[in-house]
């Protein structure tokens, strides 16, 4: 299943170049021209990471990152920043600000990709061990964790079912007969309605509930 990354960036030219480069890399991206059109971009669909520009006109790099750290859907996402800002308090003020890695422009390509494959990696990592870390949960109980399943719709019950197939956006909305949008606002109110940040945590929660029942 391909990551999602949202790449934000105010000049055009660098961020298609950045995008294609991504791409290249086999990762599905959407984009942003500044903070403010980035907040719209997550609330319509979390991604896996951030790779954001730090001066940008409107709300910057800065702003963005406070904002995601300061939502409980989204304050796990990593950051990576990217800014022609290289001194020594420029980084400690973007690591202040949550980032999870700082590259100065201009920047090689490969070394963008290779932060991004390291942070998704040990993201990837961390979540298998928690997930056998984390006892068997009861079966069948009133009182369990589960029972709130029933607050998903059926269609949302039917794309999370797919999620935990692996299966991407693009595959989901073929087999469901509907569009990519559609099943992007049905993953968007799962995340919110059992409040979790990404993909990674609704495939569990299948995984773990149907193991139960």
């Amino acid at each position: 299943m391909k990551k999602r990354l949202l790449v934000v960036e105010d000049n055009a030219r660098l961020l298609q170049a950045i995008s294609l480069c991504l791409k290249k890399a086999d990762y599905e991206v959407m984009s942003a021209r500044d903070g403010g059109d980035a907040l719209i971009r997550i609330a319509e669909t979390i991604p896996d990471l951030i790779v954001s520009d730090i001066m940008m006109p409107g709300a910057d790099g800065f702003s963005l990152a406070a904002q995601v750290r300061a939502n409980p859907r989204t304050d796990l996402i990593p950051i990576v920043f990217l800014s022609a800002k290289d001194t020594r308090q420029d980084r400690i003020n973007g690591f202040k600000a949550g980032v999870d890695a700082y590259l100065v422009k201009p920047f090689e390509p490969e070394e963008l990709v290779a932060v991004i494959e390291n942070i998704l990696k040990r993201i990837s990592l961390t979540h298998r061990r928690v997930a056998r870390a984390t006892p068997p949960s009861p079966k069948k109980s009133s009182n369990s964790q589960f029972a709130s399943v029933s607050k998903l719709t059926k269609a949302e019950e039917r794309v999370a079912k797919s999620v935990a197939q692996s299966l991407s956006n693009k595959e989901i909305a073929a087999n469901l007969s509907v569009s990519v949008r559609t099943v992007e606002m049905h993953i968007s109110n799962i995340l919110s309605k059992k409040q979790f940040s990404n993909r990674v945590e609704i495939a569990r929660y299948i995984i773990e509930r149907d193991s139960a029942e």
